[in-house]
């Protein structure tokens, strides 16, 4: 006769030495994404200062890999680890996580050292396979609610090839057009999950706090941004300009409602809020640029260095803490390295909208405040990426 247990179950625990590089997405591509961001602007500062040559125009190279190798890195690695938390499905990990995360770096070297059709079929390879196992993971939990993020990935596959196609003269298209395009499809990526993630985190940290939100403000700041941005991308000119300062107002409205000003002795959170601050004065910028006030670059960066570039660092610190089960506090070098991120946005936008003369020393110390942050990510958090969760569990 078999005895009956009396004891409760134990589950595995995982030794918090284990190498686990590849359980979850967020753990590679947080890392590699980190490593690049450190080495890539500097490159292209180099670059941009004519000390070394890069396969394709400057500023084609700078563009595409910001957007098609750095920031799509995090939002692939993010997006598979939330997704598993969206549908309680499996998302890649193991063998298949290292052949993307492959995938990804042979598109980041073709794009450094080669020219020609055979870069842009490896560089194109990743997003397109990456948005497949995404949707197919949301599609067979009827995830309904997030099928928009989860198409979100396809259409910047879609932005990517209408770029190469560009670059190799198979069509009459700027591929800066397309590098616009897409940067307007992340900024919508970041107000949707923004919109979601930051007033909630904000609530659920700060004791006693009070928030105003209405979701009819949410969809009308999340439309005209994507409005304003892709007839920017277009260039559509005044039109694009007034929408902007729509869109400028309605996201300032719904950021004010977060209430911002609470989170200032919370690093982790007010780089959030500080991070979001940076589209409505992107948008703003975008404005000015179209009625002919500002160069085009000040808009441009007050969006891909200041709103990306720090919910990037904001969200990576954050979602890396919590899922190798650490407490959700940031320390005094994840707020360095959020100023030093921030500070990059303020030199950057500065010197091209009020010191153009001092521009190619804005390149130089921008770059220089960028990559100190990432390196500091990289040191601090590697060891999180690579070993077990501290508590014992998978992922």
């Amino acid at each position: 006769m078999a005895l009956i247990r009396l004891d409760e179950p134990t589950t595995k625990r995982i030794p918090p030495e284990t190498f686990s590089l590849w359980a979850l997405a967020f753990r590679p591509f947080y890392l590699l994404a980190g490593l690049f961001a450190a080495i890539a602007v500097p490159v292209w500062a180099v670059g941009y200062s004519g000390a070394i040559e890069l396969p394709m125009p400057g500023i084609w190279w700078h563009a595409h890999e910001m957007i098609f190798g750095f920031a799509v890195a995090v939002i692939i690695g993010f997006l598979f680890t939330a997704g598993r938390n969206w549908t309680g499905l499996d998302t890649p990990a193991g063998k298949p996580l290292m052949v993307l995360a492959a995938v990804w770096l042979a598109g980041r070297l073709a794009m450094a050292f080669g020219s020609g059709a055979w870069v842009a079929v490896v560089d194109m390879a990743f997003l397109p396979v990456a948005a497949g196992m995404l949707l197919r993971v949301l599609v067979k939990a009827k995830s309904k609610r997030n099928y928009f993020i989860g198409v979100l990935p396809a259409v910047l596959s879609l932005a990517n090839l209408v770029f190469h196609l560009a670059v190799l003269e198979l069509i009459a298209v700027d591929p800066l057009m397309a590098m616009h395009f897409a940067l307007g499809l992340v900024v919508v990526l970041e107000t949707v999950v923004g919109g979601r993630v930051i007033p909630m985190f904000t609530f659920n940290a700060v004791r006693g706090i009070k928030q105003w939100r209405n979701a009819k403000l949410d969809w009308a700041a999340a439309i005209a941004t994507g409005v304003a941005l892709l007839l920017w991308s277009l260039g559509a000119g005044a039109w694009a300009g007034v929408v902007s300062l729509l869109a400028a107002v309605l996201q300032a409205m719904r950021l004010g409602g977060w209430n911002p000003w609470a989170t200032r002795g919370m690093p982790i959170l007010w780089i959030l809020h500080l991070a979001y601050l940076w589209i409505p004065l992107g948008l703003a910028l975008i404005a000015l640029t179209q009625f002919g006030v500002l160069p085009r670059s000040a808009g441009i960066h007050a969006l891909a260095i200041g709103a990306t570039g720090g919910l990037i660092i904001g969200m990576m610190t954050r979602t890396a803490l919590g899922h190798t089960g650490r407490m959700l506090v940031a320390g005094r070098i994840e707020a360095f390295a959020y100023a030093l991120v921030l500070s990059a946005a303020l030199v950057r936008v500065v010197t091209v909208a009020v010191i153009p003369a001092a521009q190619m020393g804005g390149v130089h110390a921008a770059a220089t405040l960028w990559s100190l942050g990432f390196l500091l990510f990289v040191w601090r958090y590697a060891p999180f990426l690579i070993r077990a969760r501290v508590d014992g569990k998978e992922g």
